[in-house]
């Protein structure tokens, strides 16, 4: 009787099992000792502009269920009834503070509740709009057979995405050149899983980020 794929199933599960541990146990942490942070955040929106604190953005998550995603809301009330799903360069629609969220990825903050809801993890391929994951290749699908991520490698290559998508063809160069950039990275990621390689993205994240 061959074993090998027993032996692969229980690896995976004891792998999984260990990221979703790591998942409960950092953004629970980071909850708490952000807080304080958090509070100052919502503040910030909330008097900045008209509207609510977060913004509840839908994405396509594992095996292609659908959910909420947890952002602060950085552009104005309805900005998604008035414009496009995805933020271009000097986008109209960006609050002066929003900016700031966004440059420094505060705005991601709020995700931490969609780690501990089981919906992310920390480390995973980026959730993306319905109207685009239509457009995936079957090979391209297998991005959904993970939990999406709060940051992954192809996040942390575009991380100014907006930048890149300037004028008015800026939706073909997404969907043909960045969108299939960013999910070759992550499917690479997919492919060769470890929580060393998670523990490596979340430092190369980080740095990013204070940098």
């Amino acid at each position: 009787m061959n074993s090998t794929p027993y032996i692969e199933h229980q690896l995976k599960a004891t792998r999984m099992s260990g990221k979703r541990a790591l998942d409960l146990v950092v953004s629970a942490g980071l909850l708490l000792g952000l807080s304080p942070l958090l509070l100052f955040i919502a503040l910030l929106v909330r008097l900045s502009s008209p509207g609510p604190v977060f913004y509840k953005a839908t994405r396509v998550g594992r095996d292609g269920k659908l959910f909420k995603l947890y952002k602060f809301r950085s552009m104005v009330a309805d900005a998604d009834k008035v414009g496009p799903a995805i933020t271009t360069s000097g986008d109209s629609r960006i609050t002066p503070i929003g900016r700031r969220l966004r440059d420094s990825k505060l705005d991601e903050l709020p995700q931490l509740f969609n780690v501990l809801k089981g919906e992310m993890s920390l480390v995973g391929p980026r959730p993306e709009d319905p109207r685009y994951v239509k457009l995936y290749t079957p090979e391209q699908r297998r991005i959904l057979s993970v939990p999406p991520g709060i940051t992954s490698p192809g996040s942390i290559r575009y991380r100014h995405e907006e930048a890149q998508l300037a004028g008015p063809d800026w939706e073909t160069k997404y969907v043909n050149e960045v969108l299939p950039a960013k999910l070759a990275l992550d499917l690479d990621y997919v492919a060769n899983p470890s929580l060393y390689r998670d523990l490596v993205i979340l430092w190369q994240t980080a740095r990013a980020v204070l940098q």
